[in-house]
C-alpha cells in the first residue's frame, strides 16, 4: 500500500481557537491523534501520553476485529498487517513478524522502532551470508524481506527519542532492495527519469533481454510507499503476466524526498508526462498498451494524470480519491475550515498562529501524535499544519473527471478509512469506460488498499487489466 498511510478520519477540531487560546489546546489533544494516519480508527492516539502507559481502548472498527488484532492503536496495527500481507509475495515471513511484534510495546513507537531494526539487521545478515556462500536465490529473498522490514522500522521514528535515525533506516531500506533487484532473473534498470530541471530516479523491468515490444505498466506510489510495497502491490503479479514494469519516485516519494527535496503537487500529469515520454524513448514499449496503477494518495493522482496525459492505455485507482483533503478535515467543522480558507491579510496569519501552537502543544504531549503530525506533512515541504491544509484545497479532482477518456478500474475495499465513500463517487463521476471492483471483508481483502489480500487483488485487477488490453491469457 503503499503504506500509504494517509490523514484519517479524526483531525483537529479548533472552532475553540476563535475564542479561548486554552479550549483550543484542550480540543487539540481530543481531536487530533488518529488524524494523520487514521488507517482504521481504532481510537485516538493523540489521547495517550508521550509514554505510553495508559491501557488502549477497545477497537472501534468492526473490519479491524476480523482478524485477530496484535496491536490496539490502529496504527500499529495497519502497520503489522502490511508488513504480514508481504508474504504474499515473499516481501517477509509470517514467523519474522510475530516475532518483531512481540517485542512490541503498544503504542511506544521507540520499541516499534527497535524491534523492526533489530529483525531487519538480523535478516540483511542472512542475506549477506547466504551471498558470500554463493547461495543467490537464498540472499535475494532476504534481501527483500530485510528492505520491508528496515522501512517498518523508520515508520514511527518522528515519534521516538531519536528522530534522526529515521533517513538513515530508509537508506538501509533502499540498500536492501537493491540488492534485491540486483539478483533477479529477469533484467532490471536503474534509470533516471528527466524532470524539469532535475530528474526522478526509478527502475525498469522487463520480461526478457530479448527487446519485444510489450505492454508496460507504470505502478504510482502513494504519500509514503516503497519500491518493495509497489513490487507486491502489483509488480511482481505483473511480470508474471507478461507486462513490462516502471517503478519511480515522484516528487515527495521516496528517493526524490529524501534526497533531492522534491515534494508532492497536485498536477500529477506534470510527473506522469515525462515518465511516459521515457518510455517511448525505448524499443521494448508497445505504445498502444502503457497502463498506470495508483495506490492509496495515487488514487488521485492516477485520475488526475489520465485527465490529461491521453497515451495512458488504461488506469487503475486504489482507491478512488475525489478530494484528497478530506481525509485532513472529516472532523473540522465547515465553518471554522471556511473561515482559514477565506481569511486574508492578518485574519488569515492569526488563523494560522493559532492552529499551529495548538498542533505544537500537541507534539509536547504525545510521541504519537508527533510522528502523524510530522510524518504527513513533510512531503508538502512545510512544517505547518495551517499551510498543509491550504496546499490541500488544489488536491481536488472537482471539474477535471469529465476528462478522463481511457478505461478505468477503481478499487472499492470495505472500511476504506481515509476516503470513505469517494470510490464510488469517482466510479460516478467518470463517463469513459470503468469497473469497480470491491473488496469485503468477508473476503479478508477489506481495508486500505487490502493489505491482507494481495493475490486477491492482483486477480481482480490483472483480469480486468488483461481483457481491457486485450493481453494474451496466461
Amino acid at each position: 500500500m503503499s503504506r500509504s498511510g494517509y490523514p484519517g478520519a479524526e483531525i483537529l477540531s479548533y472552532l475553540a481557537l476563535r475564542h479561548s487560546r486554552r479550549s483550543a489546546l484542550k480540543g487539540t489533544m481530543a481531536g487530533v491523534g488518529a488524524a494523520l494516519f487514521g488507517a482504521g480508527s481504532i481510537q485516538s492516539l493523540s489521547a495517550q501520553p508521550a509514554t505510553p502507559e495508559a491501557t488502549p481502548v477497545e477497537p472501534e472498527n468492526p473490519l479491524l476485529t476480523t482478524t485477530p488484532s496484535i496491536f490496539k492503536y490502529d496504527a500499529f496495527e495497519f502497520l503489522f498487517l502490511l508488513t504480514l500481507g508481504a508474504t504474499y509475495e515473499q516481501g517477509s515471513d509470517i514467523g519474522e513478524c510475530f516475532a518483531a511484534a512481540a517485542k512490541v510495546k503498544d503504542g511506544d513507537p521507540d520499541s516499534w522502532t527497535a524491534a523492526w531494526a533489530e529483525l531487519a539487521d538480523r535478516v540483511h545478515g542472512i542475506a549477506e551470508t547466504s551471498d558470500a556462500a554463493g547461495h543467490r536465490i537464498s540472499a535475494r529473498e532476504a534481501y527483500l524481506r530485510a528492505s520491508n522490514y528496515y522501512w517498518a522500522a523508520t515508520f514511527f521514528s518522528d515519534g521516538t527519542s531519536d528522530p534522526s535515525q529515521f533517513v538513515p533506516t530508509w537508506e538501509k531500506h533502499r540498500a536492501s532492495w537493491e540488492a534485491f533487484i540486483a539478483r533477479l532473473d529477469i533484467p532490471v534498470e536503474t534509470i533516471e527519469i528527466p524532470y524539469e530541471d532535475t530528474t526522478l530516479p526509478g527502475y525498469a523491468f522487463t520480461v526478457d533481454a530479448s527487446d519485444t515490444p510489450r505492454p508496460w505498466i507504470i505502478l504510482n506510489n502513494g504519500s509514503d510507499g516503497t519500491m518493495a510495497d509497489m513490487w507486491g502491490q502489483g509488480g511482481a503479479a505483473a511480470l508474471r503476466r507478461g507486462y513490462n514494469i516502471l517503478m519511480f519516485d515522484g516528487p515527495g516519494q521516496g528517493a526524490s524526498l529524501y534526497r533531492h527535496n522534491l515534494y508532492f503537487r497536485p498536477d500529477w500529469e506534470a510527473v506522469v508526462t515525462p515518465v511516459v515520454d521515457y518510455l517511448l524513448t525505448r524499443s521494448d514499449v508497445d505504445p498502444d498498451k502503457i497502463a498506470l496503477q495508483g495506490v492509496s494518495q495515487a488514487g488521485y493522482w492516477v485520475p488526475r494524470a489520465v485527465a490529461f496525459e491521453h497515451r495512458i492505455a488504461a488506469a487503475i485507482a486504489d482507491p478512488g480519491v475525489t478530494d484528497v483533503i478530506e481525509s485532513w478535515i472529516q472532523d473540522i467543522p465547515q465553518e471554522e475550515m471556511a473561515g482559514l480558507f477565506t481569511a486574508q491579510g492578518q485574519d488569515l496569519e492569526a488563523f494560522k498562529q493559532e492552529l499551529d501552537e495548538a498542533v505544537a502543544e500537541g507534539e509536547k504531549q504525545s510521541a504519537l501524535f508527533r510522528f502523524n503530525i510530522r510524518f504527513r506533512m513533510r512531503p508538502y515541504g512545510t512544517t505547518s499544519f495551517a499551510e498543509t491544509l491550504l496546499k490541500l484545497r488544489d488536491y481536488s479532482l472537482d471539474g477535471i473527471t469529465g476528462k478522463i477518456t481511457c478505461p478505468i478500474a477503481i478499487a472499492d475495499p470495505e472500511g476504506e478509512s481515509f476516503w470513505p465513500g469517494q470510490s464510488q463517487a469517482l466510479y460516478d463521476a467518470i463517463q469513459s469506460p470503468k469497473a469497480l471492483l470491491t473488496f469485503t471483508a468477508a473476503e479478508g481483502a477489506d481495508l486500505h488498499c487490502e493489505p491482507k489480500a494481495l493475490g486477491l487483488r492482483s486477480q481482480r485487477i490483472f483480469d480486468w487489466l488483461d481483457e481491457t488490453l486485450a493481453m494474451p491469457t496466461v
